[in-house]
């Protein structure tokens, strides 16, 4: 039996020129870029040219590309690091971030609160908008800074944050975005869209895991959150990780480079797959249907079903998906971005669907017709109990 996997939204698998360009540093370029001697400065020479690369794919500069280590840490060192920073000025650091953050921002933004702060959510709509009145009150009271995801990881929605940054810059705050499920997919240019601070990461476009960008636009003041050498400019110490920079580098450059075209085949998978459920599935939903929809995640609600007996059933039949309910079952807690933009829903089972390179009009075609089967065989064993 082949597999089949959709859950490229949780990671992708390294594409070969990526590996191959990791492979050449691990095999050749191994030096420590900080050392004098000819390795290292080779090592040196290839971390330069990989953050360059990176720079030009957004529209930054390339003293604004700091090298980190996923996007948990880039979304921590910005926000945190911006809390430290007007700690050692004087000031109080109030983060403010939507309701349906990556958890990354979410508890980092907690951590401003425990470490004297202030944090607020404001809330994020289920027809693709956001609270904008929400945020007024929150930059009206004070708000350093704001972040908001570019797309949902959970949903898909892809947020109109060029509204909210016109607002932020109007009040003098800054501005972060996690732009880790939206690079490659959607637009992604510091130049178009201005923001302060942007957090990627490469297990989400065909790089290695444990690599990670941050945007620093040039003249903000973030401190650094670990201390020791001064490597990336000492906001990021310690011995580079070169390969994986290199990785990153190339994989931020092809999904840039692909973007329109591939964006277009993830759509119509999506749809496709979208299709084939809706005409089959009574009282089917579709969390994150808004026309401002990124084209890889499609996120379904199916009721009266149990998610994780959806999940272990797809699994036997070799297609990997996520799950995740809309509602607590047992030791499975709620997805906090469902209940923040549909509310409690008893009894829905979500499941989200993520296609990716290697995806098929196949694929998608059998993952509908086992999905159907697995629902089938559980609503039999229950109608049978």
């Amino acid at each position: 039996m082949s597999q089949i996997y959709l859950d490229h939204a949780a990671t992708t698998p390294i594409r070969p020129e990526v590996r191959d360009a990791m492979m050449a540093i691990l095999d050749g370029e191994f030096g420590n870029p900080s050392s004098a001697h000819g390795w290292g400065r080779r090592a040196a020479a290839r971390l330069e040219e990989a953050r360059e690369r990176v720079a030009a794919a957004i529209g930054a500069e390339r003293g604004e590309i700091f090298f980190v280590r996923g996007g948990t840490e880039s979304d921590n060192l910005a926000i945190l690091g911006h809390a430290e920073a007007v700690c050692r000025h004087g000031g109080i650091p109030y983060a403010v971030v939507s309701s349906i953050e990556h958890k990354a921002v979410l508890s980092a933004a907690a951590e401003v609160g425990n470490r004297g702060g202030r944090w607020d959510t404001f809330a994020a709509n289920a027809d693709g908008t956001l609270d904008m009145d929400g945020l007024d009150d929150a930059l009206a009271n004070g708000a350093s800074i704001v972040s908001v995801m570019m797309v949902n990881n959970e949903v898909g929605i892809h947020f109109p944050i060029d509204d909210v940054l016109t607002r932020v810059k109007a009040q003098g705050a800054l501005f972060h975005t996690d732009a880790v499920q939206a690079l490659g997919k959607v637009p992604v240019d510091v130049v178009d869209l201005p923001v302060d601070l942007l957090s990627l990461t490469g297990h989400k476009i065909y790089g290695a895991k444990g690599t990670g960008v941050l945007f620093v636009r040039r003249g903000v003041e973030i401190a650094p959150l670990i201390f020791g050498g001064g490597q990336e400019g000492a906001l990021r110490p310690g011995t580079e990780d070169v390969a994986g920079a290199v990785g990153m580098s190339i994989a931020v450059d092809l999904a840039v480079r692909e973007r329109e075209s591939e964006s277009r085949r993830l759509g119509g998978l999506r749809d496709l797959l979208q299709s084939k459920l809706g005409s089959a599935i009574e009282g089917l939903q579709i969390h994150g249907d808004v026309p401002n929809r990124a084209p890889h995640i499609l996120n379904v609600g199916i009721p009266n079903a149990d998610p994780q007996a959806l999940l272990a059933g797809l699994d036997l039949e070799g297609i990997a998906v996520s799950a995740g309910s809309a509602c607590d079952s047992g030791a499975h807690a709620a997805s906090h971005v469902l209940e923040a933009l549909y509310g409690r829903m008893e009894g829905v089972a979500a499941l989200r669907f993520s296609p990716g390179h290697s995806t098929t009009e196949a694929d998608v075609v059998r993952a509908s017709e086992a999905t159907l089967q697995v629902l089938e065989r559980m609503r039999s064993v229950e109608a049978g109990a």
